[in-house]
């Protein structure tokens, strides 16, 4: 006889009995809906429970309830995946929300694995230290850590991934274990995604701040390829405290634009010299150069990622940015859809560049530019020009480009990319994963593996 039990309804009773039926939402309730949004509101993805664990062994509960019931399940920290990989059609939501207390040590964070990244930089500034962090405030650490992690401070303290000392993971079986014991497991989460369990808490190195000088500084677009010829020229040979984002993009007031936004994390002697080779770029139209904090750094962009825009990305990553390559970018920039679509330009140098090819699963050493290819939109504005417009610019990039791209921005169906994006660690993080995840329950970061059904 077939049993009438509805599985998740069940599950849900069975947490709620266990922690109270506050963090226990059922698709419907009034809370769901807060407890299910996501940064890219085009996700349309509806899972039927989200639970708010308060700790590591509340999450192992849950990951056990949900596999003995059979419910499939996912994990949302920050909620700030494209692909919207953090919820699961009918299945259960691990939302690590209320995992997010911060502990500093000397010259280590310990964090829970719902940490924003503003979260960490606020409970380091007043011990005198900085971390590896992307460009907002209001991303994920682990997601955006498990994953790599560029950012202002890539050419001093490396990538995000670098400086992962340790982790506790729940496990698709439940059980809990730390990255203390088991070596290969911290080796694929320095560069192989979530993929392999829940990381309930994390321990990453923190660095001296020096004092950070840091700002935007936007030239006219019709500028565009002077200005990527000499920032080609500038990141060839920028010293490791110099990080230069390029943002190929809209802006009010000013409209179409290129964005350069240079942090200089080296010594405070040498920051106006090289910050004068930035300014040097083209013709500035705005300059809001300055000494700053890493809290600041990071609060400049959490403005232009507001949760509810539709979005698609696509990503490349160049070895140099050639003549050709140049004029193609400038080109598609002048042909883009709407305000919302532009290319973002992201480099990995100094300290990030001299990690050792093997020392962890990231799959890229040598000195390059990511290529972020956005297109944000308004709910109702049709979707179709923008995803052709991030198409062709990927297409058109594809012959310039290294084999692969950054894991953080592929959609699992990129196969192609994919299977390049782990340089020579794809079967390494394959064995890991059948061996931490044998019947594939998470999924982050798209690994080389073969189609499953979700």
């Amino acid at each position: 006889m077939t049993s009438s039990v509805d599985p998740i309804r069940e599950l849900a009773r069975q947490l709620a009995e266990r922690w109270g039926s506050n963090r226990v939402h059922l698709h419907g309730d009034r809370e769901y809906a807060e407890a299910s949004r996501l940064w890219n509101a085009a996700v349309a993805v509806r899972p039927a429970l989200v639970v708010r664990p308060r700790s590591s062994a509340e999450a192992a509960t849950a990951v056990t309830l949900a596999r003995e019931s059979g419910v499939g399940l996912s994990v949302r920290g920050g909620g700030h995946d494209w692909a919207g990989r953090a919820l699961r059609e009918e299945g259960l939501v691990l939302d690590l929300e209320h995992l997010r207390d911060v502990h500093i040590s000397g010259d280590t964070a310990l964090f829970g694995g719902g940490s924003r990244a503003a979260d960490v930089v606020t409970a380091a500034a007043p011990h005198g230290m900085n971390l590896a962090t992307g460009t907002a405030g209001v991303v994920g650490m682990a997601g955006l850590s498990l994953a790599g992690g560029y950012g202002p401070l890539t050419g001093t303290a490396g990538l995000a991934a670098d400086n992962l000392l340790g982790a506790e993971v729940v496990l698709a079986d439940g059980s809990l274990v730390s990255t203390d014991d088991d070596p290969e497991l911290l080796w694929a989460l320095r560069g192989g995604g979530g993929n392999f369990g829940v990381v309930t808490s994390m321990r990453v190195r923190l660095h001296s701040d020096r004092g950070l000088v840091g700002g935007t500084i936007v030239f006219d677009r019709h500028e565009a390829q002077t200005v990527l010829a000499r920032y080609a020229e500038l990141i060839d040979g920028a010293p490791d405290g110099l990080n230069v984002l390029i943002e190929m993009t809209w802006m009010p007031d000013i409209g179409a634009c290129l964005l350069a936004v240079p942090t200089w994390s080296g010594p405070p002697q040498e920051a106006d010299t090289a910050l004068a080779a930035v300014e040097r770029l083209g013709t500035p139209v705005a300059n809001t150069l300055a000494p700053t904090s890493q809290k600041e750094l990071l609060a400049q962009f959490d403005q232009h990622v507001p949760n509810g825009m539709h979005w698609d990305i696509r990503t490349r990553t160049v070895a140099t940015l050639t003549p050709e390559l140049i004029g193609l970018l400038s080109a598609r920039m002048e042909a883009r859809p709407g305000p919302g679509a532009g290319i973002g330009l992201r480099p990995l140098h100094g300290a990030a560049a001299r990690v050792g090819t093997d020392d962890t699963a990231f799959g890229q050493r040598e000195s390059h530019v990511v290529l972020e290819i956005s297109a944000g939109r308004g709910p109702d504005e049709d979707p179709e020009p923008y995803r052709k417009w991030v198409d062709g610019v990927s297409t058109d990039v594809a012959p310039h480009a290294l084999p692969g791209g950054y894991p953080n921005f592929l959609a699992p169906g990129q196969h192609e990319q994919i299977a390049h994006a782990y340089g020579t660690h794809a079967d390494r993080l394959v064995a890991a994963k059948d061996a931490y995840d044998p019947d594939r329950v998470f999924t982050a970061t798209p690994l080389p593996l073969p189609d499953v059904p979700a």
